[in-house]
């Protein structure tokens, strides 16, 4: 009994673990996404980079006039 109660524990947090990062890919954008970005956000951004995705979302958007032509696309492509 034991063991099967460590076992459904064990599932559980494999499936939370795998869903909690697939969340974070999805807010984050693909690798080519974060790539047009990335200078921007090191640029403009820096203040807040460790204040999660929608605060450098906001950046973004506050200096959006500067952005280079890849990372606006991005936002465009996002509807931002």
């Amino acid at each position: 009994m034991r063991k099967f109660f460590f076992a459904l524990t064990l599932l559980s947090a494999s499936v939370s673990t795998g869903a909690i990062a697939q969340q974070q890919q999805q807010r984050s954008g693909t690798a080519e996404e974060q790539a047009a970005c990335s200078r921007d956000v090191q640029r403009y951004c820096r203040p807040v980079i460790d204040q999660g995705d929608f605060t450098i979302l906001a950046c973004l958007q506050q200096n959006r006039p500067k952005l280079t032509a890849a990372c606006n696309q991005v936002l465009k492509n996002h509807g931002q």
